[in-house]
């Protein structure tokens, strides 16, 4: 995309049509990513061997742990990029880009040498035993040991070339390392193929995340000359406005991403208390409302381009039309998904497994779980415009409200009041009260920026 394609997607193209431009690919990367996300614990779930399977699931957090540091870099300097582009302070965009790249390689090299280094004390930590933690040492030397650099720069990447308006380039990157790793996945773990069990499956994520990056490696290289996108060390400067501008938005991304984990980690920790078979329907309704959850993240990560071009310039009007537009699309999606999952939650969750207990767990717990969608699809554009703004205190502001203000205490209170099945209804308590703290505060913002813009302030 040349300089006057970039223009013409950010400050004059009707605005349907750049929202769709940005948000379709970026959407249906979340899904792939979804699938991609099931593909290993499904594939070593064929084998039945339970050792193989508690290596995946042990070795989670530690992957999990990648997703800091992709936001912190990827997030950050996406944004620092996109409001530069918007104030045509290109060098800024270069400079930016190269500190958000050589950072990720960096961070992601470290985390294999730590892991490496610590293996023993980290599978003891992980909650590994003599008999799980030779298979999952095996799977975390594949997918950390080697892959932790291609793993995190593969999501870097693709936000620092969606930063520039190219969402269907950096979907397609990140979609095809999802699909080779599902493609490959049975080839490594299943015996009729190589028989590595867990181990293949982390080896298949590390040469899919390799392939992901080769791909990034290439465009960059045949669109050296019409984008802004810099990964040489030439390019890389450790300014002060710059280093600040990208860790002001990534750091609080950052953390928001480890307050989710940290939710999940509790709402699971009160469902084990009822049993295997709430456990797993739990994780059932978790997985499906995962999908129309993705789709709103989708939209938000997709818009921030857009959002942070037209802050950078000072288009205030565009910026309102561009979130006025996408909230009304987002809504409607959400609310339609809420009503199919809240009358159809059994016949949803009888999908995925036909255990009639499990069935029944599951269905009332998407039930709960799926009023909340509507209003998450507002906390996430609202957090969104922030973080494309580089509001960064706002957006970290919100994550603690959302997880450690309102939905881990609503965790606690509805399941001492309604055991069980008020675990589900936190999240809606907590996303009504955000939502509603979402539209005063974005309200007040598009305010100030009328203000800031208007002739006679």
């Amino acid at each position: 995309m040349d300089d006057r394609a970039k223009a013409e997607l950010f400050e004059n193209s009707p605005i349907p049509k750049a929202v769709m431009t940005m948000a379709i690919p970026t959407i249906t990367s979340s899904l792939v990513m979804v699938v991609y996300n099931l593909a290993d614990t499904y594939f070593v779930g064929m084998l039945n061997d339970p050792v193989q399977n508690a290596a995946v699931t042990l070795a989670a957090p530690v992957l999990l742990a990648f997703n800091a540091v992709n936001n912190l870099f990827g997030v950050g300097s996406s944004s620092m990029m996109s409001r530069a582009l918007g104030q045509k302070k290109y060098d800024i965009v270069r400079s930016s880009s190269a500190f958000g790249f050589w950072c990720a390689l960096c961070s992601g090299l470290l985390f294999s040498f730590l892991v490496t280094l610590f293996r023993g004390p980290l599978l003891t930590g992980l909650g590994a035993d003599a008999v799980t933690a030779g298979a999952t040492g095996e799977y975390l030397f594949w997918t950390v040991s080697c892959g932790a650099a291609p793993a995190i720069l593969n999501v870097v990447m693709a936000y620092l070339v969606r930063s520039e308006g190219s969402s269907f380039h950096a979907s397609i990157g990140t979609m095809s390392g999802c699909i080779l790793n599902i493609i490959l996945d049975p080839i490594f773990i299943l015996p009729w193929g190589l028989d590595m069990g867990a181990a293949g499956a982390g080896c298949a994520t590390f040469l899919s995340n390799c392939f992901a990056c080769g791909y990034f490696f290439v465009l960059l290289f045949l669109r050296r000359k019409n984008t802004y996108v810099a990964i040489s060390p030439k390019a890389l400067r450790f300014q002060r406005a710059i280093v600040l501008g990208v860790c002001a938005v990534g750091i609080p991304a950052s953390i928001q991403n480890l307050l989710n984990v940290t939710g999940m980690t509790v709402l699971n920790n009160f469902t084990s208390a009822y049993g295997a078979d709430a456990v797993a329907a739990m994780g059932i309704a978790q997985k499906v409302n995962m999908v129309p959850m993705q789709v709103a993240l989708g939209f938000s990560q997709g818009i921030m381009p857009l959002i942070s071009y037209n802050y950078g310039s000072g288009n205030s009007r565009r910026m309102k039309d561009v979130f006025f537009f996408s909230s009304r699309i987002s809504l409607g999606i959400s609310a339609t998904v809420t009503l199919i999952y809240f009358f159809g939650a059994q016949g949803v969750v009888s999908l995925f497994m036909e255990n009639p207990a499990i069935v029944a767990y599951g269905s009332r717990f998407l039930q709960g779980m799926c009023l909340g969608l509507p209003f998450l699809c507002m906390d996430f554009l609202a957090v969104g415009v922030f973080q494309a703004c580089g509001m960064g205190g706002k957006a970290l502001a919100f994550a603690i409200l959302r997880k450690i203000v309102l939905e881990i205490p609503a965790l606690c209170i509805l399941g001492s009041l309604f055991p069980l099945y008020g675990l589900a209804y936190a999240q809606f308590t907590a996303e009504v009260v955000l939502a509603t703290a979402a539209v005063l505060v974005l309200a007040r913002l598009f305010r100030g920026l009328e203000k800031r813009e208007s002739p006679l302030a």
